[in-house]
């Protein structure tokens, strides 16, 4: 991907959420993080001082928390203070808030700037992207403190960290794609059209120009407005989670192929988007389905157990499904999802 934009507080132009980076070398080339290694972002704000951009959620310390529309975040500090156990990063001695990464993420904070979230495939698995980094929009940091770290110092000692609470930004605060613009032009034109439809006043003159009704027997369909209701899902992740498995089913084993050779499947949200649901668009939270099992899961004719196996709920004619669900290694599902799944489907 060529570098697009430049570094700034906020969305980088022409990139919008969803996007996804191999290389923590790219995501720095596109000026959305200032750094090949270091977690938080910073650059120079308008009045000469430095101010945190973004952070990078990638596999942190062990009191970091994400919860994908809110996140808690652990500071930085000096190579020399950290040392792991079993890959999960600790501290020697407290983090300070004197600390130029964690002075320029509470300046942030202080002036209410937004810091753009990236995250990892060695984050949280219920939100991470499969084998690259992806760009998760922006939050807004809502709250700071000093926090003793679960693990004291290797000589026994408390260790204090600086830890700030981050909230995701509402959808129509985050940067929209061209077709996300055009549905939301489409929903709110509809929405006005409903509006009008929907006044149950009107002058004399309305009244009188009402047009007749028909003579009986020759009644017309009556002509209504549509609100479609529509969230508009990241294409990066469901192509990722297809491409995964060749398109092939993970439930009844098909592999729909069209004329030019190409497979046809989609992606199933386990934990639906939207109200009342709030499941998030990543590849742990999505599956490879024919179309007719990605129904079956949406109407909870499906469901899935903790150890994969797949339980059919309601008969369709002529398909069988595996006795449990084709996985992938590079595919991690997160167990969390399915669980919700069934358990609204079950509740009922």
């Amino acid at each position: 991907m060529a570098p697009v934009g430049e570094q700034r507080i906020g969305h980088i132009e022409g990139i919008a959420p969803g996007a996804e980076f191999h290389r923590r070398r790219q995501v720095k080339r596109n000026n959305l993080h200032s750094d090949t290694v270091r977690g938080i972002s910073t650059l120079v704000d308008k009045d000469g001082t430095r101010v945190a951009d973004a952070i990078v959620l990638h596999g942190g310390y062990e009191d970091d928390h994400d919860d994908w529309d809110s996140i808690r975040y652990t500071g930085a500090s000096p190579d020399v203070d950290k040392y792991k156990v079993k890959g999960v990063p600790r501290l020697r001695r407290s983090q300070s808030w004197d600390y130029a990464d964690n002075a320029a993420l509470k300046r942030s904070y202080e002036r209410g700037h937004p810091v753009r979230v990236i995250r990892g495939w060695r984050g949280d698995k219920r939100y991470s992207p499969i084998d690259c980094y992806r760009y998760d929009g922006l939050y807004l940091v809502t709250d700071i403190r000093t926090a003793i770290a679960r693990s004291p110092a290797p000589d026994g000692t408390p260790v204090e960290i600086c830890q700030f609470d981050l909230k995701r930004l509402p959808e129509h605060s985050q940067d929209p794609t061209s077709l996300e613009r055009q549905i939301a032009d489409l929903l709110e034109r509809q929405e006005q059209v409903a509006e009008e439809d929907g006044d149950d006043g009107g002058s004399e003159e309305e009244v009188e120009d009402a047009e007749e009704e028909p003579p009986s027997g020759e009644k017309f369909p009556e002509a209504r407005a549509a609100h479609v209701q529509r969230l508009v899902r990241d294409d990066a992740v469901i192509r990722n989670v297809k491409r995964l498995h060749d398109g092939e089913c993970q439930m009844c084993g098909l592999r729909l192929l069209g004329p030019d050779g190409k497979s046809y499947s989609e992606g199933a949200h386990i934990r639906p988007l939207g109200k009342p649901h709030r499941g998030p668009d990543v590849e742990p939270n999505v599956l490879c389905l024919c179309p007719n099992c990605h129904v079956r899961l949406d109407i909870g004719a499906i469901v899935i157990e903790d150890d994969w196996s797949i339980v059919v709920r309601a008969g369709a004619f002529g398909v069988d499904v595996r006795p449990k669900l084709k996985r992938h290694r590079k595919h991690k599902i997160h167990p969390d999802y399915v669980r919700y799944h069934r358990e609204w489907w079950l509740s009922r």
